[in-house]
C-alpha cells in the first residue's frame, strides 16, 4: 500500500477508483480565501483596496461593495492574488459598509467603518462665460472616459504632483452656486494656483485616451487632457492654456502633458486635477502619499 495526495475537490468517480486500488487518500485543502482590506480606517472620499487571495478561479470571483461589483484584476508576480478598487465619496454616509468577497468555495462578509470628514463649503457666483453650461459634446466625452477600465495597470508606486503651485480648492468641497446649495455636487479634484502657462506633469504613467479641447465643444472643461493609468484609475486635467500630448500617446510619471490656462468655466489660471476610480471621483492625495500598489 502507498499513500499519495490529491486535491480536496478530486471528482468523486476518481476517489472510488483510487479507493478501489488499495491507496490511502490524503486530501490537500485547497488555500482558503484570504482578504485584506486597505487602508484599515478608510474615511469618506478616499479609495479602499481589497486584496484577496484564492486558488480557485479568478472567473469565479467577486467583490460587492456598497451593493455594487466591482472588477477584479491579478496583482503581477503575485501568484493567486487579486485585487478590486472601491471607490468612496463625499456624499457617502460615515459608518459600517459591509465588503462581500466570494469565489466558487466561499463566501466572506467584512464590515469595514468608514470615518467621517469635514468638508469646506464655498459660495460661488459664476456670471458670463463661466456660467454657460456643458455642451452635449463635452459630456458625452467625458462620460465615456471616465467609464474607462482596461486591463493593463501602468502606474507604479506613488502618484507625484502635477503641478507645484499651491492647493487653492481641496478634493470635497460643497459649494452654493449662484447662492443655490448643489446637493449632489462635491469637488471632484484638486486645484493648483499656477501660474499661466506653468507645467502639467503626468502624475504617473498612463495612456492618453481623452484630449478636449474648448474650441471644439468642451465649454466648461476648457481644454482637457485624460489620461488611463489601468485597471479603472483614471486622471483628468482642465482648463489648460496648451496641450502637449495627443490621443493614443503613452506618457511616463512625471512627463508634461500640458500647460496651465484659464480656457472653460474657470475664473483665472489654475489646474484642476482630477482622479476617478471605477467611475467615481475620489480624493487625489492619499494616492500621491500613500499609493496604492
Amino acid at each position: 500500500m502507498f499513500i499519495f495526495s490529491l486535491p480536496a475537490k478530486l471528482p468523486t468517480p476518481l476517489k472510488a477508483l483510487a479507493i478501489a486500488a488499495g491507496s490511502s487518500i490524503v486530501c490537500n485543502p485547497l488555500l482558503a480565501l484570504e482578504v485584506q482590506i486597505q487602508p484599515a480606517n478608510p474615511r469618506i472620499g478616499e479609495t479602499i483596496s481589497v486584496t484577496v487571495e484564492t486558488e480557485e478561479s479568478p472567473d469565479t470571483l467577486k467583490v460587492i461593495g456598497k451593493e455594487k461589483a466591482y472588477p477584479v484584476f491579478p496583482l503581477a508576480g503575485q501568484k493567486n492574488r487579486y485585487r478590486a478598487l472601491i471607490p468612496t465619496t463625499p456624499l457617502d454616509r460615515a459608518g459600517k459598509i459591509q465588503i462581500e468577497v466570494s469565489d466558487d468555495s466561499e463566501s466572506k462578509k467584512i464590515p469595514v467603518w468608514l470615518g467621517d470628514r469635514n468638508f469646506p463649503v464655498q459660495r460661488i457666483t459664476l456670471s458670463g462665460k463661466a456660467s454657460a453650461g456643458a455642451t452635449k459634446h463635452e459630456l458625452e466625452r467625458v462620460r465615456a472616459f471616465k467609464k474607462t477600465v482596461s486591463p493593463k495597470k501602468y502606474w507604479q508606486g506613488k502618484f507625484l504632483r502635477p503641478n507645484i503651485s499651491k492647493v487653492t480648492t481641496v478634493f470635497g468641497v460643497r459649494r452654493y452656486y449662484n447662492g443655490k446649495f448643489a446637493s449632489n455636487y462635491y469637488h471632484g479634484g484638486v486645484d493648483y494656483a499656477g501660474n499661466y502657462g506653468s507645467p502639467i506633469l503626468a502624475p504617473a504613467t498612463g495612456k492618453v485616451i481623452l484630449i478636449g479641447k474648448e474650441a471644439r465643444g468642451f465649454r466648461v472643461h476648457g481644454n482637457t487632457v485624460g489620461i488611463d493609468h489601468g485597471q479603472g484609475v483614471l486622471s483628468i486635467f482642465l482648463h489648460l492654456s496648451r496641450i502637449d500630448v495627443k490621443e493614443g500617446d503613452t506618457v511616463k510619471a512625471g512627463q508634461k502633458i500640458g500647460t496651465v490656462g484659464s480656457t472653460g468655466a474657470s475664473t483665472g489660471p489654475h489646474l484642476h486635477w482630477g482622479l476617478f476610480v471605477n467611475g467615481v471621483a475620489v480624493d487625489p492625495v492619499p494616492w500621491r502619499f500613500s499609493g496604492i500598489e
